[in-house]
């Protein structure tokens, strides 16, 4: 099976040959940045990096579309929206929710947060086991405003 970065390395070169100049821009933009974080790193391709990579720029497409929509650029949203339904095909599928309200709940018992000063101490509990590659951190954030105080 082949690594996430092959996987969007080959979809390029499907993009190219299908003549899909949006679909084809999108990934070269995504395949410039891995390679910028590997080379600003000094690190290997690997999932991990091109997860987070990936991840990023759905983040930072997504701060623009709430931009855009706020101007009224209706066609700058669309071109977002494609474009961030693209990327999310090279992300792995998230924790089902019931899953990850166990890793929180654990997570809080262990590092004993009980305000959203400590939020810090949970998000790093989480960040190291073994499923932080597939845990969405926006969303762990808005669990914990909701359970510290």
């Amino acid at each position: 099976m082949p690594s996430l970065y092959e996987q969007l390395r080959a979809d390029i070169i499907t993009a190219m040959k299908a003549r899909n100049s949006t679909t084809t821009t999108s990934l070269r933009t995504a395949d410039a940045t891995i390679k910028k974080v590997s080379m600003d790193t000094n690190k290997e391709i690997d999932d991990a990096m091109v997860i987070q990579t990936i991840r990023k720029a759905i983040k930072n497409l997504s701060d623009a579309r709430n931009d855009f929509s706020k101007a009224g650029r209706n066609d700058l949203v669309e071109a977002n929206d494609l474009e961030i339904k693209l990327l999310e095909h090279y992300l792995p599928k998230g924790l089902d929710p019931a899953k990850l309200n166990e890793l929180i709940s654990t997570a809080i018992t262990e590092s004993g947060a009980q305000t959203k000063k400590d939020m810090g101490k949970v998000i790093g509990a989480l960040k190291k086991l073994p499923e932080a590659s597939v845990i969405d951190f926006s969303e762990v954030s808005r669990l914990l405003q909701s359970r510290l105080i």
